[in-house]
């Protein structure tokens, strides 16, 4: 039997059948803007491979006006039916189904000839919207009609049209951004009335042998948005009008309230969909921070949807549903919530890919081939970067052995994960101790290793890390300053009073660290949820607290400082640093940017501003935590090197800026793919 009975159960559909009970939810990987029809292909078709039921592909634009940007994929012409048609032959090749995701951006849409139902300005984009008028409105629901007429004339499975996150449907919806008096505004029959209208006109496009999926807003999290009986009331008028599948989709994009970051529990909004269980007749999907099978499983058991939405841990996994299916569930690679190469990427105009797994929309490029000969290589260092290259270098033969000095592998992985919402992180560490076991690496813990232990090996990769920058204060080396390794390793006594010198991503970890006191929320949803305001639907309007945010208490009175000039956390993550910055804020945490460090004693840290070094100001602190920044540690690298040895050097120890395990996972998988 089956250790996911529910989440390996087939859906039956009734025109067709879905093989499990998990969807690839859509993500903007940036691949169809490449143009690279093969590259697009093999990202769906290695998906379709790893036994998922269905994917949705990203958001492909309607028209000009309704794309998210200029230049992004859209579904108008013959073309874009032939390009996309080597797509679904591939994935069918596979035994795969795939959805088309129909997203018009409405005033999302970053350009000048956006349009939405009234002209008011999105706070996430630079264009004002143009007011559609009734001609203008019929356009869209004709386009996006057409749109889907191609998908299927392209080999598509289905569709989904994009009805939630704040997108152009969703903008008809609520009082927020529909201040229209006609028949598409006023009341809810008629600001629900452009949803329905284009779910019918798409259904009358395709027929009935066709899966078309309604992306539902559940539940807005911004002012003025849907109640849940008009969520529900949509959710019938959806399926009356053809729809086959409704999805959860979880707040606007605009919301300020975090819904996939790593610090959001694990199916923090599960019990959203439920509410909706009965309410339809048509199968349910379930969203947002469902990244084990357990965690689905559980999810569909406990009746809370028909099939759960897992789009991020697709990248991390491809085989995901396989390995589930095979029993080897250990083996998944873990999706930890982090954004960094994700979202961060498309935010950032790059292509998408993967911290944990930098394969990621690079299949095609980024290949671990089994070697003809293989080789003995030695990896000096178990943390993110020295494990990646081992494990890739193992998968195509050769015979590896890492050496650390420290008693468990992980790295700095071992401090991330000290880090209240920071949880994840202690599976990726388990994730890389099974796969090295699998890999059949040889790992040698508590082993220093000088250059003359290597001789023998055909390969050495030094991945030995960094060190902590040594700032150069005057006292600091006082009782009353620590290291941030020691307060995350739990070494060091810290007082009430904590200046944190340094504001980069480790600050903020630290300083999260050290106002969190008991058990974190992202373990404890109805705590995380009080101290976020969110609240349920049916009883707030778009499930916003009316108190607001209720953070804990901070366990203690935290400053943050910087050198820079720049505002505080300007290094962090495009699509979660607001987070970090809104938590520590809500903790009461000061952030003080533009200092000049001048000397600690026994009443703290005493800092100046300006080239001039004005306005002396102390800053209280019973400890003092150093967080200034990291050296490489190529100390073994260069004793390599004096001896004429050649070496790979990867991860910190090659670069020490921010710790940053994307860029190591990454330099480490590639050179293990070259070797």
């Amino acid at each position: 039997m089956s250790s996911y009975p529910h989440l390996l159960a087939p859906l039956d559909l009734g025109f067709t059948t879905l093989k499990n009970r998990v969807l690839m939810g859509s993500m903007h990987t940036g691949l169809e803007e490449t143009k690279d029809w093969n590259r697009v292909a093999e990202f769906y078709a290695a998906r379709a491979r790893g036994e998922v039921g269905l994917m949705v592909t990203g958001g492909i634009g309607p028209n000009p006006e309704g794309s998210v940007a200029h230049g992004a994929a859209m579904m108008v012409s013959d073309e874009d039916v032939k390009n996309h048609s080597v797509v679904t032959k591939r994935v069918h090749e596979a035994g795969g189904k795939i959805a088309m995701q129909i997203l018009h951006a409405g005033r999302y849409a970053f350009s000048p000839d956006c349009v939405a139902p009234s002209a008011i300005k999105s706070p996430i984009s630079m264009f004002a919207p143009k007011e559609l008028d009734e001609e203008g409105i019929e356009k869209q629901i004709a386009d996006i009609a057409a749109c889907a007429g191609r998908a299927k004339e392209a080999g598509y499975d289905g569709v989904e049209v994009m009805g939630s996150e704040g997108y152009f449907l969703n903008q008809f919806l609520v009082t927020h951004t529909n201040k229209r008096e006609d028949r598409w505004g006023g009341s809810y029959e008629n600001r629900m009335r452009l949803p329905i209208e284009v779910v019918k006109r798409v259904r009358e496009t395709v027929g009935d042998d066709f899966i078309i999926i309604y992306r539902l807003s559940m539940i807005d999290l911004v002012p003025n948005g849907s109640t849940y009986e008009e969520v529900a009331q949509l959710a019938q008028e959806i399926e009356k009008a053809g729809a086959t599948i409704i999805n959860t989709g979880i707040g606007w994009h605009e919301a300020r309230i975090p819904t996939i970051a790593t610090s959001v529990p694990r199916a923090a909004f599960a019990w959203v969909t439920k509410k909706l269980m009965g309410k339809v007749g048509i199968p349910l999907i379930t969203s947002n921070r469902i990244n084990t099978p357990e965690v689905g499983e559980e999810v569909l058991a406990d009746g809370c949807a028909d099939m759960v939405s897992l789009a991020r841990p697709m990248l991390a996994d491809p085989d995901f549903v396989k390995k589930a299916m095979e029993g080897h569930a250990a083996q998944i690679a873990p999706c930890i919530a982090c954004n960094q190469a994700c979202l961060d990427h498309t935010f950032g105009g790059k292509i998408s890919s993967c911290l944990v797994n930098p394969r990621a929309c690079y299949e095609t490029e980024l290949k671990l081939e089994p070697v003809d000969t293989a080789k003995t290589i030695a990896v000096v260092g178990a943390g993110p970067a020295g494990l990646s290259s081992a494990l890739a270098a193992a998968e195509r033969g050769h015979k590896v052995t890492v050496f650390d000095r420290a008693s468990e592998i992980g790295g700095q992985l071992n401090l991330a994960k000290q880090v209240a919402g920071k949880e994840e992180f202690w599976g990726f560490v388990d994730w890389y101790r099974t796969m090295v076991k699998e890999k059949g690496v040889t790992v040698k813990l508590d082993t220093e290793v000088s250059a003359n232990d290597l001789d023998g090996f055909d390969e050495v990769i030094i991945a030995t890390g960094v060190i902590p920058r040594d700032p150069q204060i005057p006292g600091q080396n006082s009782g009353n300053v620590v290291s941030y390794i020691d307060v995350l390793n739990g070494t060091a006594e810290v007082g009430q009073k904590v200046a944190v010198i340094g504001a980069g991503g480790i600050g903020f970890d630290v300083s999260e660290h050290l106002v969190h006191d008991g058990e974190s929320t992202t373990l404890n949803l109805p705590e995380w949820m009080k101290e976020w305001g969110v609240a349920d639907p049916a009883e707030h309007r778009a499930g916003l607290a009316p108190e607001g945010p209720q953070p804990h208490k901070a366990a203690r009175e935290v400053t943050m400082l910087q050198r820079k000039t720049t505002k505080v956390g300007k290094g962090l993550g495009k699509t979660t640093g607001w987070i970090h910055r809104a938590s520590l804020t809500m903790k009461e945490v000061k952030m003080i940017a533009g200092v000049n460090y001048e000397k600690i004693d026994a009443d703290g840290l005493h800092i100046s501003f300006g080239e001039a070094r004005e306005n002396p100001t102390l800053i209280e602190a019973d400890t003092i935590v150093l967080c200034a920044g990291q050296l490489s540690d190529r100390s073994l690298a260069d004793a390599l090197e004096a001896k004429g040895k050649t070496c790979h050097v990867i991860g910190g120890a090659d670069v020490a800026a921010e710790l940053d395990a994307k860029r190591a996972i990454d330099q480490g998988t590639r050179l293990a793919a070259a070797l």
